[in-house]
């Protein structure tokens, strides 16, 4: 079954396999109202999109990156995060198949057993190998609200120790934290379900609602934990109205009629993630997985690298390609495209 209400915003599911097929053009709010209609969602979702209602009883990505913009051919050969990476890694690790365009002009389909060196390669890679043309990633089972706490915490000893058990802890489906200073931060754990108490629904995406990093700042200031039930669709989107706290900075009037700039600490974002043992750019140092924390103001490979060629190569482990792929050729390596330093 196919829904193409655009030529490029072609998508499929398959609900026996599990597995949503989509072209690299369909960003994150396409695919949240695809899967809605569907009763499905996505197990990694970015979060902006017209969130004016709420997911149904049914699927989702299991990892949904935080931008209703954020396309899924910028997830695949870059990265992409989510909330709920702690249980699911990255982006990448919801793949299912690739198809690529080579340089020569084939058409490729690469999995786990098909293709596997071009299938590990392809993450991160930024383009350097092919064009790509059609993505199958995961799907898993979603509920209407998510059941949201917040826990404000000070002192960078406590921080450290409760945001790496809420982290470790895989009965929380989603686990974040932002971090106001130094040391003070709020952590935000979360599971889906099917009830909410009416006295604590929040649906944050509605216009008038507080932008969602100041909804939080709140608790801090009140040094008060809470509990709050959020539409699933609001919560993965909930920091799209903000661009996270950019805006207040791009209009600081438009969270409140008097506002100043912000200046000083920057608002950081804390994400963790699992880094699981596999081929590819990037993996954990040792023999088995291990828990990261993506810390929002460093940006991974979608901002510019101000590192050195034989630095990048130290940080980043590069694919072995077979010469016949013709992509040496053809693409730039990815040090050249996103290093500043390479493309002057």
């Amino acid at each position: 079954m196919c829904y193409a209400p655009k030529q490029h915003d072609q998508r499929v599911r398959d609900i026996q396999r599990q597995v949503v097929r989509v072209e690299p053009l369909v960003n994150m709010g396409q695919i949240t109202a695809l899967l809605n209609s569907l009763g499905s969602t996505l197990p990694v979702l970015p979060e902006l999109d017209d969130l004016t209602v709420g997911n149904s009883l049914g699927w989702t990505l299991p990892v949904l990156p935080e931008l209703d913009d954020l396309t899924v051919g910028g997830l695949v050969m870059g990265t992409g995060i989510e909330s709920s990476s702690h249980i699911y890694g990255l982006f990448q690790h919801i793949r299912v198949a690739f198809e690529l365009v080579l340089a020569d002009g084939s058409l490729v389909h690469c999995t786990e057993e098909d293709n596997s060196d071009l299938f590990h390669a392809v993450p991160w890679s930024c383009g350097t190998l092919g064009f790509l043309v059609a993505t199958e990633i995961k799907i898993v089972p979603a509920r209407y609200w998510v059941r949201r706490q917040y826990e404000p915490i000070r002192g960078l000893e406590n921080i450290c120790r409760r945001f790496s058990e809420a982290s470790e802890d895989k009965n929380n489906t989603f686990v974040e934290g932002l971090q106001y200073s130094l040391d003070k931060v709020v952590i935000m754990t979360g599971t889906m379900t099917d009830t909410a108490e009416p006295d604590k629904i929040n649906r944050i995406s509605l216009h008038y609602k507080p932008w969602f990093f100041k909804h939080v700042e709140r608790y801090l200031t009140e040094n008060n934990t809470a509990v709050e039930y959020i539409p699933l669709r609001h919560y993965y989107h909930r920091h799209t109205q903000s661009i996270f706290w950019e805006l207040q900075d791009i209009i600081p009037f438009g969270n409140h009629p008097v506002s100043p700039c912000s200046g000083g600490w920057c608002t950081l974002w804390l994400c963790p993630f699992v880094l699981p043992l596999a081929r590819g750019m990037v993996h954990p140092k040792g023999e088995e997985a291990e828990l990261y924390v993506d810390i929002g103001v460093f940006q991974m490979l979608y901002a510019d690298e101000y590192m050195e060629r034989s630095e990048f190569w130290v940080m980043f482990v590069g694919m072995l390609i077979s010469p016949e792929l013709g992509c040496r050729d053809a693409f730039p390596e990815v040090y050249d495209k996103i290093c500043k330093a390479a493309r002057h």
